[in-house]
């Protein structure tokens, strides 16, 4: 069997070592990492992956696409697409700084809450984010979005931002995401005065939501915290907590290291997929959603 080879693509400075260590560790057997790759660089790098191989050791090959950004890292994606030949072709996944896994896992932790302690699920729910900029905020308002909930991003420097993101998932996704401002304490309470979700994906160690902002949530369900550094992003909810009640009495919290937990075995496993398919794939946010629901239980 040919050796299990995967050539990992960032448009950074450095690949990410937590991502080497994961790749690894999931057991491919040869890294190599290419770094400053611009979107056209990506046709001939993976077209130099495939040619140098058998068709049938094209399942032996991946292609990761990490960075910073999520359209950057979709396009590449795209464009790695595009530059397969069949019956040549590898393994594509992305997961620019981890975000694709975590979003998806900060949300199959939210639908797993809602189910065991509410009996309900995310269609219908409005979904407020906060860090609506960052990449984990723009994985997690897809896939709501794509799962029927009403998903809304928060800009912490106004609304113009978050809503010229929500405009490129329509156009990409073909789904409705709306935006609102959040610059001023008066601005997130009214952001969070209709929500059934709340997600915190801002800066770490920034504080976004007090127990005085959450009382004007009073439809909260189930609010969520990526945020390991303290002070806490949305006040009482520790690193550690899973299905915690808030300090309202209005809805439980999800910290960090469970959304952790649940991302590191997501993407684990998705590697082990990849090394244990017979046929090529093409792994994106979605598919790490599907495998963190099953992960979370």
């Amino acid at each position: 069997m040919a050796r299990s080879i995967l050539h990992m693509l960032t448009p950074l400075k450095h690949m990410s070592p937590f991502d080497v260590n994961m790749a690894v560790d999931a057991g491919f057997e040869t890294v190599a990492t290419y770094e400053n790759v611009t979107l056209p660089d990506v046709t001939s790098l993976v077209q130099d992956s495939i040619f140098s191989r058998a068709p049938g050791d094209g399942v032996r090959t991946g292609i990761f696409i990490g960075g910073k950004n999520a359209e950057d890292a979709l396009d590449m994606m795209d464009r790695a697409k595009k530059a397969l030949v069949p019956p040549f072709a590898n393994h594509i996944i992305a997961d620019p700084a981890g975000s694709f896994t975590t979003g998806a896992a900060m949300v199959a932790e939210v639908t797993r809450a809602l189910k065991a302690k509410f009996d309900t699920d995310l269609n219908g729910k409005r979904i407020v984010i906060f860090g609506g900029a960052g990449v984990v905020a723009y994985v997690a308002a897809v896939i709501g979005a794509l799962n029927g909930a009403k998903t809304v991003l928060v800009g912490h420097d106004g609304e113009e931002r978050v809503s010229k993101i929500a405009f490129t998932m329509k156009w990409r996704f073909g789904i409705e995401v709306g935006s609102v401002d959040g610059s001023t304490p008066e601005a997130r309470r009214e952001a969070i005065r209709e929500a059934d979700v709340i997600l915190s994906a801002g800066p770490a160690g920034i504080p976004i939501l007090s127990a005085e902002d959450l009382e004007c949530a009073p439809k909260l369900l189930v609010a969520s915290d990526v945020n390991a550094v303290p002070p806490a992003g949305i006040a009482g909810i520790d690193v550690n907590a899973v299905d915690v009640a808030l300090p309202t009495g209005k809805g439980v919290g999800i910290g960090a290291l469970a959304v952790g937990n649940v991302k590191y075995q997501t993407q684990a496993q998705l590697f082990r997929r990849m090394l244990d398919s017979k046929e090529p794939l093409i792994l994106d946010f979605r598919d790490a959603y599907t495998l963190a629901v099953k992960v979370s239980g």
